[in-house]
């Protein structure tokens, strides 16, 4: 194991490596902007080093300064979190080179399946199920228009080097289609430096299910379950539990399946998600792998018991997962907490917290990097705190949840906790088995 870590990150993500590192005895430097330097998790390290003003371009994406930052204070790895730097293959490859181990998968697996046209080509070769779309890029608007006849309208148009629901427009017809894939490019490559695009058939009101793994880069890969993703806003997760409620059993074991595939396909190491759109007939289709911990990775572990970042720090000090059981009990479910006003369109709201109480009791969880006193900067995600529960069964949770989110007290700026007590109150979430398009049919409700 590690003696340091530095983690490149910043807000609750920092946190959280920060607390498994303490458990394992290992030493962690967390870089910060000047933004940051009041942060819990300055606080909480061994070390900080400040790396930049505010702009994340000249701090938490600058990766010069950060590799600078592991070689001054002697951190022999670097956990990079999620967003940021998390899913960049050149800052993979630099730490590799400067001879500091990158806490996440190789730098080629990342390239590879931060490309999402090579992801759907590499992962049709190992027998994962596809949407229907393009092979590759689409290089003009006449391929486009040639494609989507082909696979049917409606269409998506979606950034090669996409992700967080950016890049992404829908077209239903070739009169609108034009458009739409000349706006998907100009987003692409303002977010991503990237315009490439390709095409994928919209599957309608799809579930978005999405595989939690764990590989060694030898062969070997564990499946810690499934979530389901599908309440969202502007394709960004609101609401994940896991297990999915009401998924056939059948479907459950065939993404387990195609999960394992992939995963063994690019000998994948550390943590990754697999994620699928089921339609309302049970098949499921691959749409993208996440070569990071992702947000909602806390779910997965109160099911399984496995605490997902320990397992990361572990293969990448050469551990592999022999001897890794995984024995999935009982029911999670986590709201994200943003500082946003949900009756505004999720409008950003900045400002200083001026109270601050998190839930406690049984089965309750809250990965938050917030204080009474704290200033919610406007140059980054807006992202406030996780709260998660454990439950034997979903109907429980549900009311566990509820009981939570009453409890929680969060004061100076507006949040989503309003949103989730009436999204789990609701007989729509309590059913079960929402799909993409649950917002809509609930906005309503919450009025």
């Amino acid at each position: 194991m590690f003696d340091r870590i530095l983690i490149a990150n910043r807000g609750e993500i920092a946190v959280r490596v920060i607390r498994t590192c303490r458990e394992l005895g290992v030493e962690t430097v967390v870089v910060y902007s000047e933004a940051d330097a009041d942060s819990l998790a300055v606080r909480m390290a061994d070390k900080a080093v400040c790396i930049g003003p505010p702009p994340a371009g000249k701090s938490y994406l600058n990766v010069p300064r950060i590799i600078a930052a592991a070689e001054v204070t002697d951190a022999e790895a670097v956990h990079p979190g999620y967003g940021f730097l998390a899913e960049n293959p050149y800052f993979a490859e630099a730490c590799e080179a400067s001879n500091i181990a990158f806490i996440g998968p190789t730098y080629d697996v990342i390239a590879k399946m931060g490309d999402k046209s090579l992801a759907r080509e590499l992962m049709g070769k190992a027998g994962v199920p596809l949407v229907p779309g393009s092979d590759g890029p689409v290089k003009n608007e006449d391929d486009a228009i040639g494609v989507a006849r082909e696979i049917g309208y409606p269409v998506m148009v979606k950034a090669s080097a996409g992700g967080g629901g950016r890049g992404m427009r829908i077209a239903h017809t070739d009169a609108s289609l034009p458009k739409a894939f000349t706006a998907a490019q100009v987003e692409a490559e303002a977010a991503f430096g990237n315009p490439e695009v390709y095409i994928e058939k919209v599957i309608d009101n799809p579930r978005h299910i999405e595989v939690q793994i764990i590989g060694d880069g030898r062969g070997g890969v564990v499946v810690l379950g499934e979530r389901d993703c599908s309440i969202q806003r502007r394709h960004q997760k609101l609401v994940e539990e896991s297990p999915a409620s009401n998924l056939p059993r059948k479907t459950r074991d065939r993404i387990f399946k195609s999960a394992l595939a992939g995963a063994r396909a690019v000998e994948y190491r550390s943590a990754g998600t697999v994620e699928f759109l089921v339609d309302d007939g049970g098949k499921s289709y691959f749409i993208e792998m996440n070569a990071r911990v992702q947000v909602e990775h806390p779910v997965s572990e109160m099911v399984s018991g496995i605490d997902i970042i320990e397992q990361q720090l572990r293969v990448a000090a050469g551990e592999d997962l022999r001897g890794l059981d995984v024995e999935l009990d009982g029911h999670s479910i986590e709201c994200r907490i943003n500082a946003e006003d949900p009756k505004h369109d999720f409008r950003p709201a900045p400002g200083e917290i001026t109270a601050y109480l998190p839930p406690g009791g049984t089965g309750v969880r809250v990965d938050s990097h917030v204080y009474a006193g704290y200033v919610v900067p406007r140059e980054y995600d807006s992202l406030l705190a996780k709260l998660i529960v454990w439950a034997p069964t979903r109907s429980e949770a549900c009311e566990r949840m509820k009981r939570a989110l009453s409890e929680t007290v969060i004061e100076g700026v507006p949040t989503t906790i309003p949103l989730h007590l009436a999204i789990v109150q609701s007989e729509l979430f309590k059913k079960g088995g929402p799909t993409t398009a649950f917002l809509d049919e609930f906005n309503g409700e919450f009025g």
